[in-house]
This record gives structure tokens, C-alpha cells and sequence, in this order.
């Protein structure tokens, strides 16, 4: 027991919840050793697909990796019963049975609109929905979390019910909470069964007067019996109904429902990292697949810290929302060479190979797709938009992921068909936790490639290599468990 209590505090923190909680699994590991053995789950992960000359990069790992997420969310829940108070009066007491009684009263109507059970807030314990409570996190921002704290005490004298998900009764299901890492900033998504919130004006004024630095107060309505957090509907209480904050010297708003990386200071790194690797010359035209809000499409258009940029930037993603942010986005910072468009990643990339097919002389001309930045999701890219890109056959693949077993099935379908890796750069994204965000450099092959011919032989090759590939990442300590989003 001595020698565990020893590893826990190699750091010089401790979580009394560790064990309960579940949601950092490698707190008990030393920093050092973490960022260790995701250099080496990534070197086996993808060494049956790298070549002498790929060049592996070490890790980039955090100086303080603590108090690094500036998005923290919470479900509220009831927890044990409270036990009525002993009424007062009686023998000894001046009015005796008179005052008992006007106190029996008093207690009857007080005791119909009180909260009959505690009120719970922190983390889902790991593969279940019971909340395991905690007054502090050491990966969560610290006033987003003393945020979080201020709203449960607040509830009882506001008579605001916790959610009881079986029974899809009470009010109040989620806060969510988000601090700008440059503009300290910050904006509170209210999650509500019911869209009447009596005492709302009077709440917010509580809960800006505890947490003075609040900017931005919003009411999320969510009537839906689902696991999701956020509903569709919102009602502005208190501020402008979003936060600013600058990354890669670039402005950003963020609303409720935008899709912003959770650490902010290490996303400057990977954006970075990217755009480096993506050796950008001023002169390039860039796909930013799957680009959500734009964030690394306008780094790309911009440039960061002395870097190339590129010429143009084409971001497409399907949600339409992310679109009007991201066209908001590039508004807002002055960036006039980039624009972005509502469809489906695939559906785009084939749309734009078959107009690529169609030109006179596309062998003599080449691809006028020069790099494509893609961030898919946690299940990667499809198969449709792995065909167009290899049609397409820009010069420089640049596929960032946060799920890198995805990654490696996807990376073997370009190498299968002529592609060559040509780095490979981890990034922590979010220490402690299992989780690692990996980018991978992929080269135009250098020999002519007909994809027609390959088709055919698609699913044997390609599905026999993504078999390899999940062998070897369940081999690894890190099979992206974490229960913590980023977004």
C-alpha cells in the first residue's frame, strides 16, 4: 500500500476519487513515464506502416499538465434523502401546544416546495451513470469547476430540482462551463427539463455576484429523455450569449454549441505542429476536411508564428452551424482567402475529383488540390472520402486525429495505394488520461497510380491491413477509453 500511495503522489498531486471516478487513468503513472509509453504505443501502432525514412517525432507533452481542461461540464442528480428537522416548541417552550402548532405549519407549507434529497455534481463514474461527487478536479479548470460548485448551493434556495434521469423529472439536468484561455472570458450553459425557469433573473444576479467572472449566462432547453447534454433551444439570461478568446493569434467565438479543443494551450501545439509539417509556401490551395468551425483552416489561411500559409483554403464539414461559425470566423479576423462550404466531407471530395477527371490534361497539369488538412471524427474517414483523396492525389496529406487506431486503418488505405508516411507527430492533448492526439504526414506517391485498377482488390488488401492495425493497437495500454469528450 506504501508503494501506491508513493507512485500517486510521484507528481506531487493526489485524487481522493481516482479509483471511483475513472476518468484519469493514468494519475497514478509519473508524467514522465505517461508520455513514454504513447511515444512507444505509437511507434508499434504504426510501424508496420512507416518506412526507414519516416521520421517519428518525440511527443509534446504539457510543462503543467493540471487544470488543463477549459471546458468542464457537470450533470446535477439527487442523492440521499434528507431528513425532515425535528420540529422545536413543546414543554418548556412559552405558547406550548399554540406555538407547536403555528410551527407545524410553517413547516408543512415550507416542507411541500423543499428539496427532499442532496443534490450531486462531478463525474460519471467509469461505465455507469452515477455520479461520483467531487469539490475539485486536478484536470478541470479551477473556476470553471467553483463555478460548478456555486450553482448546487444555489439550488435549494431557488427550489430547483435536480434531473432524475429514470423518471425524466426535475429541472435542472447539466451546467456547462467554458473559460476562455486567453480572454478569461467565461460562459455558463444552464441545461433545463422545461423552458419556464421562474427566478431565473434572480439566480443569475446569486450566481455572477459569487463568480464575479462570469461573462456570459445561457438557458439550454433539453426535454429529451437521451444522454445527450445540449438540446437545440436557447435563451439568453445574462451577457452577450458567447465568449471570445484568441488561439494561434487568431479570434474565436465560442457559443454553447460551438466545437472548440478543450486545451487550449496544447491545441497551439498541434495547430502549429500541423501547419509546419504541412510545409505551406503562400502559393498552395488547402482542403480543410471535416473543418468544423475553421479553426485550423484559418491558421492555415493566416499563417501562425513566422510559418508559411496557404494561398486558399477550401473548408468543408456537414454541420451546417460549424459553417456559418466558421464563415463568422474568418469574418471577424479579416481572412479573405478562405471560404467554406456545408457538405459532406466525402460527398465534397468526390464531387471535386470528378471535375478534376474532367480536365484536358489532368496528367500534364496535376491535382490543383496541393494539401488536404483532415480532422475526422473519433471513427475516422469513410471509405468514399479515402477513394476521392486518392484521386485527387495532392501532393500532402496531413491527418490529425484524436482516435489513432482510426487513423492507422485509415493511413494503411493510403499506403496500400502508393501513399508514403513521411512523419508522424503525438501530441498530450489530455494528460492523465489514455487518450493521445496523433498527426501523420502523408506524401503524393511518386510512381502513377490508377485507382480503378485497385479498386477491385480494395476490400482483401485494405481490410486484411486495418486487422493488423487494430491488432497492434490492442496491444498497447492505450485504447481511448476516456469518457471525457473534447468538444
Amino acid at each position: 500500500m506504501q508503494a501506491v500511495e508513493q507512485q500517486r503522489c510521484a507528481d506531487g498531486q493526489w485524487c481522493p476519487v481516482e479509483d471511483r471516478c475513472g476518468a484519469c487513468q493514468l494519475l497514478s503513472i509519473p508524467y514522465a513515464r505517461q508520455l513514454a509509453d504513447k511515444q512507444a504505443a505509437m511507434a508499434e501502432l504504426f510501424g508496420g506502416l512507416a518506412g526507414d525514412s519516416v521520421v517519428m517525432h518525440p511527443i509534446a507533452g504539457m510543462d503543467e499538465p493540471f487544470y488543463y481542461r477549459n471546458k468542464v461540464a457537470s450533470p446535477y442528480a439527487p442523492g440521499r434523502r434528507i431528513k425532515p428537522k425535528a420540529l422545536g416548541g413543546g414543554k418548556g417552550t412559552k405558547g406550548g401546544k399554540e406555538a407547536k402548532g403555528e410551527k407545524r405549519a410553517a413547516m408543512t407549507r415550507a416542507e411541500k416546495h423543499a428539496l427532499t434529497h442532496e443534490i450531486l455534481c462531478g463525474m460519471y463514474a467509469a461505465g455507469t451513470h452515477r455520479i461520483v461527487p467531487t469539490d475539485s478536479c486536478l484536470i478541470e479548470n479551477r473556476i470553471a469547476k467553483r463555478i460548478i460548485l456555486a450553482i448546487r448551493d444555489l439550488m435549494p434556495a431557488y427550489r430547483i430540482e435536480p434531473y432524475r434521469e429514470d423518471a425524466n423529472t426535475g429541472f435542472l439536468r447539466h451546467a456547462v462551463v467554458r473559460v476562455g484561455h486567453t480572454s478569461g472570458e467565461v460562459l455558463v450553459t444552464l441545461v433545463t427539463n422545461g423552458r419556464q425557469f421562474p427566478g431565473s433573473k434572480s439566480l443569475v444576479r446569486d450566481l455572477v455576484k459569487r463568480c464575479p467572472e462570469i461573462t456570459s449566462i445561457v438557458q439550454n432547453i433539453n426535454t429529451r429523455q437521451t444522454n445527450v447534454i445540449l438540446g437545440t433551444d436557447e435563451i439568453r439570461l445574462y451577457g452577450p450569449g458567447f465568449i471570445l478568446d484568441e488561439l494561434c493569434g487568431l479570434s474565436f467565438r465560442i457559443s454553447s454549441q460551438s466545437f472548440y479543443q478543450v486545451n487550449s494551450s496544447q491545441t497551439e501545439v498541434l495547430y502549429r505542429r500541423a501547419i509546419e509539417l504541412a510545409q505551406l509556401t503562400g502559393s498552395e490551395t488547402v482542403i480543410d476536411a471535416y473543418c468544423g468551425t475553421g479553426t485550423i483552416g484559418l491558421v492555415a489561411a493566416r499563417g501562425i508564428g513566422g510559418t508559411g500559409h496557404a494561398a486558399r483554403v477550401i473548408g468543408v464539414d456537414e454541420t451546417a452551424a460549424a459553417i456559418r461559425d466558421a464563415r463568422a470566423n474568418a469574418k471577424h479576423n479579416g481572412i479573405d482567402n478562405a471560404e467554406f462550404i456545408a457538405d459532406d466531407a466525402g460527398a465534397f471530395m468526390r464531387s471535386l475529383a470528378a471535375v478534376e477527371a474532367g480536365r484536358d490534361c489532368p496528367a500534364e497539369s496535376g491535382s490543383s488540390i496541393d494539401v488536404v488538412l483532415m480532422d475526422p471524427p473519433r471513427s475516422g474517414a469513410t471509405d468514399d472520402f479515402l477513394g476521392a483523396l486518392v484521386e485527387l492525389a495532392p501532393k500532402r496529406v496531413v491527418y490529425i486525429s484524436c482516435n489513432p487506431a482510426t487513423q492507422a486503418r485509415d493511413v494503411a488505405y493510403l499506403v496500400d495505394r502508393g501513399y508514403a508516411i513521411e512523419a508522424i507527430q503525438p501530441v498530450d492533448m489530455f494528460p492523465h488520461t489514455e487518450h493521445v492526439e496523433n498527426i501523420v504526414v502523408c506524401m503524393q506517391p511518386c510512381v502513377e497510380y490508377s485507382y480503378i485498377h485497385e479498386l477491385c482488390e480494395r476490400r482483401s488488401n485494405g481490410r486484411r491491413q486495418q486487422r493488423g492495425v487494430r491488432s497492434a493497437w490492442r496491444r498497447t495500454d492505450f485504447v481511448g477509453r476516456s469518457r471525457r469528450s473534447d468538444g
